[in-house]
């Protein structure tokens, strides 16, 4: 299952996780964001249960992307415990995206 996340539900379902969690910082007119939605929907269905996969979309939620200094999408932040341990710029393979996942695990 792919998550939204937003100012209102970013505190219980990332900071407060009991699970790692893959957030895809992203905006629809992004060419290389739109590259990467599907990678990120199929890697959501494969880590349902195991890792918190989601998106928030940089233009709709601009302080949630200051707040990880994000400057360059796609940009995708990889969080455990509430922290910050890995990131992910621009348009990468799927294989790269799960060997990061896999550390969390």
């Amino acid at each position: 299952m792919e998550y939204h996340f937003n100012e209102e539900n970013f505190n219980n379902e990332v900071i407060k996780s009991d699970k790692p969690v893959m957030i895809d910082f992203y905006a629809d007119w992004c060419g290389p964001c739109r590259m990467m939605g599907p990678v990120v929907a199929q890697l959501a269905d494969e880590y349902d249960g195991k890792v918190k996969i989601g998106k928030v979309n940089t233009d709709e939620h601009p302080q949630l992307a200051s707040s990880f200094r994000v400057e360059t999408i796609p940009f995708i932040a990889f969080l455990k415990d509430g922290k910050l341990v890995d990131s992910s710029i621009g348009v990468v393979p799927k294989s790269v995206l799960e060997d990061k996942l896999n550390k969390l695990l």
